[in-house]
């Protein structure tokens, strides 16, 4: 089914109609990948009533050659590497270099967006992660990692839109995927915008500050 969205705040009152069975439920905790999800995820968390957070990642490049991502660090300071890298990359001088430089960037997002406050523990809470899209699915990929090994007895991956590849990707490793859209022809997330400008720092700290409560 191939679906076309207003903007990203649209596109987060659709998926939230997807996930109503969540609505009110005590251990449900929602975690947007920032920047451009968090439009999404905070229409998710105010018609679910349930708690907003972050959950920041950030791809680790091989080293002269960023484009190949070997893996990625995720909120809670894990490391995940893809599938086809050896564990033992991630001890070379290099590697190790990247991923501190991407971790101080990650603390300093987390701090800046959360502005002070702590994260959400996810201990034993079902957690939806919401992005406004994924091509490759990557980066949803190492949330959702991340998400299990911080306590989440269960994940659910929540997208207004993605690529089939992805969407298959992902149902591998989450234990949910609630996908709206998946087009057969799939080159970028903003191709199913009408309206999608980036997202800005200021506006994720205001959604998160907001209280996600229709009321």
């Amino acid at each position: 089914m191939t679906v076309r969205f207003t903007d990203r705040s649209a596109a987060g009152y659709a998926l939230a109609t997807r996930l109503r069975e969540y609505r009110g439920q005590a251990d449900v905790v929602v975690l947007a990948l920032p920047r451009g999800g968090v439009p999404v995820a905070f229409e998710v968390a105010r018609a679910l009533r349930a708690p907003l957070d972050v959950l920041i990642v950030r791809k680790i490049g091989a080293p002269g050659q960023p484009e190949f991502a070997l893996g990625a660090i995720a909120s809670g300071g894990l490391l995940v590497l893809n599938d086809e890298v050896p564990a033992s990359w991630a001890d070379t001088p290099e590697v190790a270099a990247a991923v501190e430089a991407e971790r101080r960037e990650l603390e300093r997002r987390e701090q800046a967006y959360r502005a002070g406050r702590g994260a959400l523990s996810l201990s034993g809470k079902r957690a939806l992660l919401v992005d406004d899209g994924a091509a490759t699915g990557s980066s949803m990929l190492a949330a959702v990692r991340a998400a299990k090994q911080l306590g989440a007895r269960e994940v659910v991956v929540a997208l207004p839109v993605a690529s089939g590849a992805a969407a298959e990707k992902l149902s591998r490793e989450a234990d949910r995927v609630v996908c709206l859209s998946t087009p057969a022809s799939f080159m970028a997330v903003g191709q199913w915008y009408e309206d999608f400008p980036q997202t800005s720092d200021a506006e994720v700290r205001a959604l998160l500050r907001a209280p996600p409560d229709d009321g």
